[in-house]
């Protein structure tokens, strides 16, 4: 079939459709096609199932809900038409991390994954479902918009003009930013805990290979890894510059998926592996993780070492950053005399850190200190979810402020870049709505709605 032809029909059918009802036995109404959009159409039950998503993580919309929400869907549907045009792809592996990082985030809110059953009132594959296909085309619109606006440039000539004829009450106000210096320890773990934990691994590995446990049960039951457990311990497809390198190693050497790797050591502490499948360079793989527990009396150990090292540095035998730089364990801070780095939004990387950026224990300790302070030991979770003690030395704050020109450029560019950008794709989608077939039901036609073009 002629693919206008086609496109013409499933118009036609979407526009025979508006208005029309879907009704239960009793003769209520339970749905109705209120838009169509190109060949898609925007239902009741849409506009109801954003309304109550947005309730439920705490988002506004802009004017009447009534009018802005089914406009929103609108714009969501052109957006990943055209990422579809455009082949702007998202994996199943984003996917599947992202739906997974939404739900661990949810069960922490709501106490636990019965309640939050309860609160959606379907079941975890239910949800998972559901979820999947909202993050799939949350991402796609995200993809398009980022190509749309990965072309913009800014001159520094631009921001000055801009920041001459921007009215004094209306610059922004730049938050709290903080320089900090982070030495850290490692507790020693004891060789009897280590045991344990490999001990625990091979019996998992016993339990597989005579056929009494499968993998992927022992890894829901037992893994330590929230973020593939209730997957079976599975990770999807993997390029090897994306896993811990001893992991890696391991991973991409085995060849029977039937066998169990041997007992391997990684940042996050001891795996065992099995493989899935290989596909070029990736690699699918399931693996249970285990973590060795840290002893209350190796903490202490640690604290009072670095407490040892923080008087030696306030006597004045060494200096912090020569301290952060031979004796840390932080290693992606030891190169640089243990100052932190932050990746903002904008993908830049900078030392200067807002303190609701910052690590919530790192965060709580530095608002406490005087520029040059160094902190008594404390104990905090690294990035790895690991236990580490610390001290940090705070090198550098520069309180809120209005945003002046000299201080703040970057500040300053990145408010034009984003006004560019939210032109840019306003124009699109005006441009866009123009050339796309819409029709709305007549109860809309008096919304007052972001883009125009929709009522014709």
């Amino acid at each position: 079939m002629n693919k206008r032809f086609l496109v013409i029909l499933v118009s036609l059918v979407s526009l025979a459709s508006l208005g029309k009802t879907q009704t239960d036995s009793l003769g209520t109404i339970v749905d109705e096609v209120i838009w169509v959009v190109g060949d898609e159409a925007i239902l009741k039950s849409d506009v109801e199932a954003m309304r109550i998503q947005a309730q439920q993580e705490g988002l506004r919309f802009n004017g009447n809900p009534d009018c802005s929400i089914p406009e929103q869907i609108a714009v969501q549907k052109l957006y990943v038409n055209q990422a579809i045009i455009d082949s702007v792809e998202v994996t199943e592996s984003e996917i599947t991390q992202g739906v997974e990082q939404y739900i661990e985030n949810m069960v922490n809110m709501v106490g636990s994954r019965e309640k939050l059953e309860e609160y959606y009132k379907k079941s975890m594959s239910q949800i998972r479902a559901d979820l999947r296909d909202s993050y799939r085309e949350r991402q796609m619109v995200q993809g398009m918009q980022q190509k749309l606006v990965k072309d913009i440039k800014v001159s520094p000539a631009e921001v000055r003009r801009f920041f001459k004829d921007m009215p004094q009450d209306s610059l922004p106000f730049v938050p709290t930013v903080v320089e900090v210096q982070i030495l850290t320890q490692k507790p020693r773990i004891e060789q009897e805990e280590i045991n344990r934990v490999k001990e625990e691994l091979r019996e998992f590995t016993d339990r597989i290979n005579k056929g009494t446990s499968t993998f992927q049960t022992l890894a829901r039951l037992y893994s330590e890894d929230p973020g593939t457990a209730r997957r079976g311990g599975e990770l999807d497809y993997t390029a090897r510059s994306m896993l811990d390198p001893a992991f890696a190693n391991v991973a991409f050497s085995l060849t029977d998926p039937k066998k169990v790797s041997k007992i391997v050591e990684s940042e996050f502490g001891f795996h065992i592996i099995q493989l899935i499948d290989k596909r070029g360079e990736k690699i699918k793989v399931r693996h249970i993780l285990r973590k060795p527990v840290i002893s209350d009396d190796a903490i202490t150990k640690s604290l009072e070492r670095l407490d040892s090292i923080r008087q030696d540095i306030v006597k004045g035998k060494f200096t912090f950053e020569m301290g952060a730089s031979i004796i840390s364990d932080d290693k992606d801070t030891r190169n640089n005399n243990g100052l932190m780095f932050n990746v903002t939004q904008e993908g830049q990387r900078t030392s200067r850190f807002k303190l609701a950026d910052l690590p919530s224990e790192v965060a709580r300790v530095v608002d406490t200190l005087q520029v040059g302070g160094i902190s008594a030991p404390f104990q905090m979770i690294d990035d790895r979810g690991k236990t580490v003690c610390a001290i940090v030395k705070l090198k550098g704050r520069t309180e809120g402020h209005k945003a002046t020109i000299t201080e703040d450029f970057q500040v300053m560019k990145n408010v034009v870049m984003t006004k560019r950008r939210q032109q840019i794709l306003h124009d699109w989608l005006v441009k866009r709505i123009k050339s796309t077939y819409v029709r709305i039901k007549d109860e809309y036609r008096d919304c007052d709605f972001e883009y125009e073009g929709w009522v014709r």
